[in-house]
């Protein structure tokens, strides 16, 4: 890798996106397209005993109006696809089937009953008012305590599943022999994912095949879905993602409206559209979190850990989800022990389901729950047992590589001592003290949190990249993941510059077509620059080694090598560019070594971690919070490019301080959401954080041969707990000993006069 890999550069997309000129779905559908609208409940548990669509079919403009049992009758298959995890007694999780459309019952306010199809938005709307809907309500239930009223026969209790791993027994000998035992409740609140751009979709039918246009994660996935829902080959599917406006997981899955407009387009012959408003996103799209970890800490005489146990229950909502199950059980369990040396840990992750939206994966995906969990627990324990948490966290650090986990994975490399050294002197712990003095002599209170992470880089390990060098100089670059703004056609471009000397501006990435590019791994866990970027490498060493081949071969010539951009042989005065041997390969018919692909498999994770390290002041007469200082760091191994990594956490922090300050999603005992607007829901506002000091202390990893490590998802992962300590830091002198997310105003007061009386 060059040095100049290195160095930070302009992102190439964002002219486009600032200048308004960004090919978003809602942007590019047909002109001749007709309006999808769904007509939602706004119930959150009854049986649907009627449902009349006359009068809305007769309604003006109006071209289809279907529901459940439509579908079924022309043939779709209504269920969508999930996956459910192995329960401790061995039997899978609970798999009720999720409708597109309500089917007999309905189990969250949001859910789609019909779908009207017109010529214009105003006319399906209008439509809608007309559908007469009879259900008798049921009993609703949005607790996590497994006593609710049943939603699905095939869970009794509501329970979804009961999963483990570690070592039960083994734990709890650790804990009867411990010197010491700490225990801490932590609630992690539900969060709406809220990115920029809604979801949307348009579906159109061109002789015989679909193609269906979606703001999605990736293309792979859904062509599958829409294959085996509406009966075709997955040959007569297209699947394309243009420009993407946020994704952080919530895109990454199908969701009913895709093949209800799918079938809409087949079934009329014209292309359908839908957008959803914000609203109705709020009450639909998938949430984040929403589970309570109970984690207790076992530790000896010395105040190392011996053990470690936790019991979480997750609320999964109304339905399965995609990955919903696997990411409060098996994905949590990735990071389980954090940065320490725990051999002896227990998990045991229950699922509920409740009559609420259904929760699936948000940035970092039972990662952050997990370092949240153990932060905070570790905290606590620091305060219990009357020590200096940097000096109680440093007690138990992995300092052995590769390192074996309690829960399986094998940590390749690290070194959390200098990462934990160097946030010390970037935060500057030794001036704390007197920070905190200068904050009481204002009649504020100022609290301190240290957060340490590790993450662990998830998604498919396969990934493919094909470059084709063009006629004109330059290359296309193919990539099986999909952008949502996080500057992929900036990293990619500079990767294939670097590597092959071609300009820059030369460079084409085509991303996000089923037709186009033959498989993918999509966008997720934040393995793109990782996979993606070791494929793009064995691609270009691939087509490098073709062309030294052909040259040596063609002209008879000693061994052929490229160096600074050229191809040369010694003893020889060749010297040509990659185009340049291009255009002779053309010229000579042999055309087929411009286009050439190869696939990857990365043969184990990687994992990034860091350090987080939080002040905040708080008002103690209003409750009002401030975030006054932040500083990160990382440990991201080899940094491809730095500006759009230090973005990246930059992202992922004020997502964290979202959830631990402003946002939460709340249901009242009806399950109506209440906070469905952003009158009511609060988004993090760039005023609410101060600047964000960013270091790189790296280790590269040995796990793929760019030793990078991920950063799209560390920011979120280390946030949580670096805040809510510090949180819990400030109020501990005023007697409280409990704070639970988010640190609102009015819930900082609350305690504060509860601990005053």
């Amino acid at each position: 890798m060059k040095f100049g890999s290195a160095q930070p550069l302009r992102r190439r997309e964002d002219l486009r996106f600032l200048t308004g000129t960004g090919r978003y779905v809602d942007d590019i559908a047909p002109s001749d397209a007709l309006y999808a609208w769904f007509v939602r409940a706004d119930v959150a548990h009854a049986e649907l005993v009627g449902l009349d669509l006359s009068a809305a079919r007769a309604a003006p403009g109006v071209h289809l109006v279907v529901s459940a049992a439509d579908l079924i009758a022309a043939g779709v298959k209504i269920g969508m696809k999930f996956e459910t995890v192995e329960n401790r007694d061995g039997s899978e999780g609970a798999a009720p089937e999720r409708p597109v459309l309500a089917h007999k019952r309905i189990r969250f306010v949001g859910e789609a009953v019909a779908m009207i199809v017109a010529d214009s938005l105003q006319a399906a709307r209008d439509a809608a008012e007309l559908i007469d809907i009879e259900t008798r309500d049921l009993p609703v239930t949005i607790s996590l305590d497994f006593d609710g009223p049943a939603i699905h026969p095939e869970a009794p209790a509501n329970r979804a599943f009961d999963w483990g791993i570690g070592q039960e027994a083994a734990v709890e000998a650790a804990f009867a022999a411990a010197a010491h035992t700490t225990s801490t409740e932590v609630i992690h609140n539900r969060v709406i994912v809220n990115s920029l751009e809604t979801r949307g979709a348009w579906a159109e039918w061109t002789d015989g095949r679909l193609h269906l246009c979606v703001n999605g994660q990736g293309v792979w996935g859904e062509r599958k879905e829409l294959a085996r829902m509406l009966g075709l080959r997955r040959e007569a599917v297209r699947v394309t993602n243009p420009d993407v406006g946020g994704g952080f997981g919530m895109k990454s899955f199908s969701y009913p409206e895709y093949p209800c407009i799918a079938h809409a387009a087949r079934t009329l012959g014209r292309p359908v559209r839908w957008m959803s408003e914000r609203t109705e996103a709020m009450l639909t799209d998938n949430a984040g979190r929403d589970l309570v970890a109970v984690a207790d800490l076992a530790f000896d005489a010395d105040l190392k850990i011996t053990a470690y146990r936790v019991r979480l229950i997750s609320n999964l909502g109304a339905y399965n989800s995609g990955y919903a199950q696997a990411i409060q059980s098996e994905l949590f369990a990735k990071v389980l022990t954090g940065l320490y040396d725990i051999k002896t840990a227990w998990l045991n992750a229950l699922g509920v389901y409740t009559n609420t939206a259904p929760v699936d994966a948000y940035r970092g995906a039972g990662r952050p729950e997990a370092i949240l969990t153990i932060e905070r627990a570790m905290d606590d324990a620091a305060r219990q047992l009357g020590v200096d948490p940097f000096d109680l966290r440093r007690r138990s650090f992995i300092r052995q590589f590769p390192y074996a986990t309690a829960t399986g994975e094998t940590v390749d490399v690290g070194d959390f001592d200098r990462v934990l050294d160097s946030a010390v002197v970037q935060g500057d712990v030794a001036g704390f003290p007197a920070r905190k003095k200068a904050t009481e002599a204002k009649g504020l209170l100022r609290g301190f949190g240290l957060a340490t992470y590790i993450e662990s880089i998830l998604g498919d390990a396969d990934e493919t990249a094909r470059l084709v060098l063009d006629d004109d100089g330059g290359a296309t670059l193919y990539v099986g993941t999909q952008s949502n703004g996080q500057g992929h056609e900036t990293v990619y471009a500079r990767m294939v510059a670097e590597q092959t000397g071609i300009d820059e501006d030369l460079i084409r990435i085509v991303q996000g077509d089923s037709d186009r590019i033959a498989k993918g791994g999509g966008t997720g866990g934040s393995r793109s620059v990782t996979v993606q970027g070791t494929a793009i490498r064995a691609t270009v060493q691939q087509v490098v080694a073709a062309f030294a081949a052909f040259l040596q071969e063609t002209l008879d010539l000693p061994a052929v090598t490229f160096s600074d951009d050229t191809f040369g042989a010694a003893g020889s005065n060749l010297r040509l560019t990659l185009a340049e041997a291009a255009a002779l390969a053309r010229e000579k018919g042999r055309a087929d070594l411009c286009d050439q692909s190869a696939t990857i498999t990365l043969e184990g994770r990687s994992f990034p971690n860091g350090a987080h390290l939080a002040e905040v002041e708080i008002d103690p007469e209003t409750g009002a919070l401030r975030l006054d200082r932040y500083t990160v760091v990382d440990d991201f191994g080899t940094l491809i490019q730095p500006t759009l990594a230090m973005g990246q956490v930059h992202g992922g922090v004020a997502q964290g301080f979202g959830q631990a300050v402003t946002e939460n999603g709340v249901y009242d005992a009806s399950g109506q959401l209440l906070t469905a607007s952003f009158m009511d829901y609060a988004m993090p506002r760039a005023t609410d954080l101060p600047f964000i000091a960013f270091t790189s202390e790296p280790t590269p990893s040995i796990m793929n041969p760019l030793g990078m490590k991920g950063c799209g998802e560390a920011g979120t992962v280390g946030a949580l707990g670096a805040i809510s300590n510090a949180v819990r830091d400030a109020l501990a002198p005023r007697g409280v000993s409990r704070v639970d997310m988010p640190f609102t105003p009015l819930r900082i007061w609350q305690w504060l006069q509860e601990a005053r009386g």
